[in-house]
């Protein structure tokens, strides 16, 4: 127990200068003097780090398996979408919110329950539907996203030409084309960096 509290000790003050000394490239302010009921805190907070880090987990989860449909409709599979359209309905059905601040749990509820919808749909249609569904998954993802963050870097990509213009997350700046597959494989541009 003295050895966790003393790690712990450690990580702090190591966090507190390491925010101090990137804070607005400003070297020259002196650093915050470390405070037991700083450390208490910290202490304190241990489980709802867990509970976060468990959240995170989950919304990591649904991300992997995004990018795994994704890849099916850049491949024109349509049944391996049809399999993951059900998986990723699955996932999106079991994130819990309840570490989120009020606003953001009924935001994240609207969205999973959106995305799980559509995500439905992909596991019953052909894949000229489940591209149209993918394109609102995809929304929802990227809303999820900007209230979860995550540990990767994303790239949002957009194709001009699919419904009017169609964006989509991805862990590559290589435009592969889930609206078109191989029709259209390049079509698109990286719009922005995530994270």
């Amino acid at each position: 127990m003295k050895k966790l509290k003393m790690t712990v000790g450690i990580l702090v003050m190591t966090l507190t200068l390491t925010a101090i000394s990137c804070k607005d490239g400003k070297k020259d302010e002196p650093a915050a003097p470390m405070s037991n009921e700083m450390y208490q805190e910290s202490m304190d907070d241990k489980d709802d780090m867990a509970m976060s880090d468990n959240q995170d987990a989950k919304a990591e989860a649904i991300l992997k398996d995004y990018f795994n449909l994704k890849d099916a409709l850049v491949g024109d599979d349509n049944d391996k979408a049809k399999e993951l359209g059900a998986t990723l309905a699955s996932t999106l059905g079991n994130f819990d919110a309840s570490s989120y601040s009020d606003s953001e749990q009924q935001e994240l509820k609207d969205i999973m329950e959106d995305a799980t919808e559509h995500a439905e749909h992909i596991s019953e249609s052909d894949i000229a539907h489940q591209r149209e569904h993918f394109k609102i998954i995809s929304k929802d993802v990227t809303d999820m996203v900007a209230i979860t963050g995550t540990e990767n870097t994303l790239y949002q990509l957009f194709c001009p030409m699919y419904d009017g213009g169609s964006n989509w997350l991805s862990m590559s700046k290589d435009v592969k084309n889930p609206y078109y597959g191989s029709k259209m494989l390049t079509c698109g541009e990286m719009q922005k960096e995530i994270n």
